[in-house]
This record gives structure tokens, sequence and C-alpha cells, in this order.
């Protein structure tokens, strides 16, 4: 498995400088859980779930989670249950390509189940996504996934979405945050990335954010974040690969601000158009919300449409200046300071180390592009394939 299988070979050399690695069968955690990407939510009850799941792999989903939670009502739980493994045994029966998949449980309990009633679906799933993760429901998470993981012989990986009240409230977050690292530090090997529910942190408070604004206007939300990425985010050996809250928005609506997109980038590539239509599906807010993402430390996003997926994977490949400073960078152990050899910044040796080593994973994982290639050509490419 690898990014952008969906692009043809020569389309992918023109755009890139150094090509997307395989991952699939990697056991490098690091590099897995940058390979994330734009990781896609699906009903577990939805009738076509294998079919879906093959089809949106061959178009460039590489992470995608069987939802058992809010996505399906209580009264189809058990038969969302029964469909998530037979979709799994379906999957690992055959030869299509099929996406890295998780299973997003309502509790501990069920994953002994899923794992109890796959057969050949054991060597296609990578793990479970666990809502809600707080000091109190964690351990029983993390046992059950050491449970799942001797059973299936391999590791199973888990992630963790916070989300509670607990975490939310100023009052409580300092000592759960503390108990949550805890937890997850014991169990590193184990944990592939920490998920962010900004849906139902936005609930504590009665807030649904407006398609105009990101998640970092709601400063309720935006406050929860910083401390989560202060806690876990830390590059030290000691954090982990923390993931973006979900946009939820994906159709025009009459709007009260201006359009988050500069004309410029798309005349440059003749893409005026483009930009209306990136417009006219708010896919302009997503563009700016993934910036500031990856600016506070997050890498990949949880998408509900198949149409954010381009969006995110566009923006996360390298481009060939971050390339070119990153290894600059990393190409002394010394420390000091240069120029760029874009001629418009300086690189400091030290404290742009992490930086480097992030960048260079995520290069393998998504790729370099050549000089002179913007998102805009990526982007155009990727929505077009």
């Amino acid at each position: 498995m690898r990014h952008f299988p969906q692009v043809p070979g020569p389309e992918l050399r023109l755009l890139f400088h150094r090509l997307p690695e395989p991952f699939g069968e990697s056991g490098d955690r690091d590099l897995l859980a940058m390979a994330l990407g734009a990781t896609l939510y699906v009903p577990a009850t939805r009738a076509d779930l294998t079919v879906t799941i093959q089809r949106r792999a061959a178009r460039g989903v590489c992470s995608m989670v069987i939802d058992l939670e809010d996505a399906v009502a209580d009264h189809d739980l058990e038969f969302g249950k029964k469909q998530a493994a037979t979709t799994l045994d379906e999957l690992g029966s055959g030869i299509a390509a099929y996406p890295l998949l998780f299973v997003r449980v309502r509790d501990a309990e069920t994953i002994g189940e899923i794992v109890s009633a796959i057969g050949p679906g054991a060597r296609v799933l990578t793990g479970f996504v666990f809502p809600k993760f707080d000091s109190t429901s964690g351990a029983k998470y993390l046992d059950a996934l050491d449970e799942a993981s001797k059973v299936l012989g391999r590791t199973v990986f888990g992630m963790p979405v916070l989300e509670s009240p607990a975490l939310v409230h100023r009052q409580t977050r300092d000592l759960e945050l503390h108990r949550i690292q805890d937890l997850l530090t014991a169990r590193r090997d184990s944990v592939l990335a920490v998920r962010i529910g900004a849906t139902d942190m936005c609930s504590t408070f009665g807030i649904r954010r407006d398609r105009d604004l990101t998640i970092y206007d709601v400063r309720v939300v935006a406050d929860v974040i910083a401390d989560i990425v202060n806690y876990l985010g830390r590059t030290d050996g000691t954090g982990f690969t923390i993931t973006g809250p979900v946009w939820e928005y994906f159709a025009d609506h009459e709007r009260m601000f201006r359009p988050q997109l500069r004309t410029s980038p798309f005349a440059d590539s003749d893409a005026v158009p483009f930009r209306e239509y990136l417009v006219s599906r708010d896919l302009d807010g997503l563009l700016r919300e993934i910036t500031l993402d990856r600016a506070n430390g997050i890498q990949g996003k949880t998408v509900i449409h198949p149409s954010h997926v381009a969006v995110v994977h566009a923006l996360s490949v390298v481009t060939h200046e971050e390339y070119s400073d990153a290894l600059d960078i990393l190409r002394e152990d010394c420390g000091g300071v240069a120029a760029s050899e874009y001629r418009n910044k300086m690189n400091e040796m030290k404290p742009h180390r992490s930086w480097a080593h992030q960048t260079i994973l995520r290069a393998r994982v998504f790729g370099v592009t050549n000089k002179g290639v913007s998102f805009v050509d990526l982007l155009k490419v990727l929505v077009a394939s």
C-alpha cells in the first residue's frame, strides 16, 4: 500500500521529486501513524460496506474506520457488529486493495467480540478506535487491546479518541491528561495515534461550530487541543502522533465571510475555476484548518466525506523547499545557522531538527513535489483522479 495509487505513473513522475514509499507491511509504528492521512469513517451498517471500502481504497483512501459508535443507532448495534466482522472476512479472503482498517467500538468488550468473530479478516484488521477515552475507561480498552494482540498473534493497534468532559473542563483537565499520559505511555508500542474528538468537545458547551470558522476559532476547544499537544505531542520520545478533528461540511452555503482562499495561487496555475469549485464545496475552510492543524503539531485528519481525502493528502505532501531545508538541517550535527537553499529563510540546525525529522518521515509516505509544483497542481490531479 502507498499513497496516490489512483494517479497514473507518468503524472506522478511529473509531480514528484521523491515518490511515496509503500507502507502497508511496515512494522514502523511512527511511519504507519504518519501514513494515516485522511482517515475516513464509514457506518458499520452500510449495506455495501465491503464494496465501499474497496472502491475508496482504489481512489486513494489509505485508512478507514468501520464505525460502531455514533454512526450506528442503538437498535442496529448487533447487526453492525456482524456486518463489521463479515466485511473484514470478505476483505481478508480477497485480493483487492484495502486500506489500513480500524473498528470504532462502543466499549472494551466489543473488541473481544470482533476478534472472536473474524477468520480471514484478522489479516486486514489494523486495530481499534476507542471513543471517549479517559482515565476511567482507558485501562479496560488497553487491556482488551493486549488480549486481541495475543489472540491474533501480532500487534493490534489502538487509537484513543480524546473528547470526554473531564478532559474539556478546565478544573479537571491537567489531572486527566496526566493520567491519560501514564496509561498511554505504559502501552506505547500498541498506541498508533491519538485522535481528537472536537464534536463531542463542542457538545459539552452546546456549540456547533459554523463552517465559516475553523476549530481554532472556537477557543474553549482550541485550548483543549493545545493542552493535548502539550502533554502528548512532544517530540522528545515521550509523545504520540496526534490527528486532527473532523471537518463536517461538504456542500455550498450562504456565506457571511469571504472565502479563505487567495486567488493568486490558482491564477498562477491557470485554475481560477477550480478555486470556485473548492469554495462551492466549503473546502476552503478545510484547507485553512488543515494548515492550522499542521502549525499546531497535528498530522492527518478524521474525515466523514470522500471529497475531503484529496484535500488532506494534497497538503500532506512535502514541498521541494521543505525537503531541501530538512536535508540541510539533518546534515549538520554541530548546530549553527545557515541560509536556506531557497534564500528566503534561516535554518537553525538544533531548534529545527525535530521539525526536519518529522518532515522526512512525512516525505517517505506522501512524497516530495518537484520544484515549482504547488498544492493547487496536486489537488487538481487528485480531485480529477
